[in-house]
């Protein structure tokens, strides 16, 4: 399985797909998972929904994960070719400076560029550790005026996302671009592998959702649509096991995967998770059973699409699971193939607890 996983995260990390513009993404796990018995579609807004039908009478479940990066957009080609940029995302400017960059004009036709930094010799004092906000930055893609840079297919509006990058590091770590989410994208495939292999198992809905790093709302729309009993939503964990992360909470890569008890964003969306409590029960017990190691992780400055996915018709029973991760929203992402592991093996194992006996009455867990 790790190895199926190493393989699906490397051609996920090295496709660009910028929220709004996930396609190439989209197609890319349609493709993958065409020899299995799903139902696919994709909506209106690109969600890619795949359903394997499972025992009648226990709860739906949707399963799901973004497809989409953060990045920026084009504003602005200078008459001298450089670009300007907006900020799609929360990306840190302080991580911008001589990063490479891709303008996905079209399949075979990206561009790349750099982000400028002011070269070193004619940094005065006062200039060395100021972080330039984006809008004064620009991008250099080689060409000396506008009308060749538009040659290029790059015009207002263009996506461009940090140059793709997939990096094997020592042993089971993985380092690069886009691991948040591409890492929950691999593992939802897997799973969906091994529950098509027949065995006792809910209907699941294996969502690819978008514009999670845009406005959070993408997998709202594919919720609206399935009226799931269950979601389950994967994305990162904030590692604390580095100098500066020793404060945010327990989580260590390679520790195995982990759930969320508690999540708010308290930054201008007042919007968070806290867990049905018939879910951490689930997946606990379901990890000591599987003798997987389960860590936790509480933290206020996250949010994730299953704030708004709870909310869908008359509620939706919701929890994060979660892989750890360092480095989040850099072009250089890490994470850890054991803990992608665990967490799939965990999700197939407790899915097929989900039958007929299984109560989403809050009074029975609390």
């Amino acid at each position: 399985m790790k190895a199926r996983l190493r393989t699906l995260l490397e051609q996920l990390m090295l496709t660009p797909g910028l929220s709004g513009h996930e396609d190439r993404v989209r197609r890319l796990i349609a493709k993958s998972l065409s020899d299995l018995p799903l139902t696919m579609r994709t909506d209106r807004l690109g969600n890619l929904i795949a359903t394997l039908k499972g025992d009648e009478g226990t709860p739906s479940v949707m399963l799901f994960a973004h497809t989409d990066q953060l990045g920026f957009i084009v504003r602005r080609i200078e008459p001298n070719g450089l670009v300007r940029i907006e900020r799609l995302g929360g990306v840190p400017e302080k991580a911008l400076p001589a990063q490479a960059v891709l303008f996905c004009v079209g399949e075979g036709r990206d561009v790349q560029g750099v982000i400028a930094t002011k070269s070193h010799h004619a940094t005065p004092p006062e200039e060395k550790y100021k972080v330039v906000p984006y809008a004064e930055l620009f991008i250099d893609v080689g060409t000396e005026d506008a009308a060749a840079t538009r040659a290029l297919g790059i015009e207002i509006g263009t996506p461009v996302v940090y140059d793709p990058r997939f990096m094997a590091l020592a042993g089971d770590r993985i380092a690069g671009t886009a691991v948040d989410d591409r890492a929950g994208c691999a593992v939802i495939m897997e799973v969906a592998r091994e529950l098509a292999q027949g065995g006792p198992r809910p209907t699941v809905h294996f969502v690819f959702a978008v514009l999670e790093e845009f406005n959070l709302r993408g997998a709202m729309v594919a919720a609206q649509a399935l009226k799931p009993d269950i979601a389950i939503q994967l994305d990162l964990a904030l590692n604390s096991d580095t100098p500066d992360m020793a404060q945010r909470g327990e989580i260590v890569l390679g520790g195995g995967p982990a759930m969320s008890l508690y999540s708010f964003h308290g930054r201008g969306t007042l919007n968070g998770t806290i867990p049905h409590p018939a879910l951490p029960k689930l997946f606990a017990e379901t990890a000591e059973a599987a003798a997987i190691p389960l860590q936790r992780t509480a933290h206020t400055g996250v949010l994730t699409d299953s704030s708004y996915v709870q909310l869908v018709g008359e509620g939706v029973a919701c929890i994060d699971l979660c892989f750890p991760c360092r480095y989040t929203h850099t072009a250089l992402e890490l994470c850890d193939l054991r803990d992608l592991e665990g967490l799939a093996r965990l999700l197939v194992a407790a899915l097929r607890r989900i039958d007929t006996t299984f109560s989403l009455d809050r009074d029975l867990y609390t």
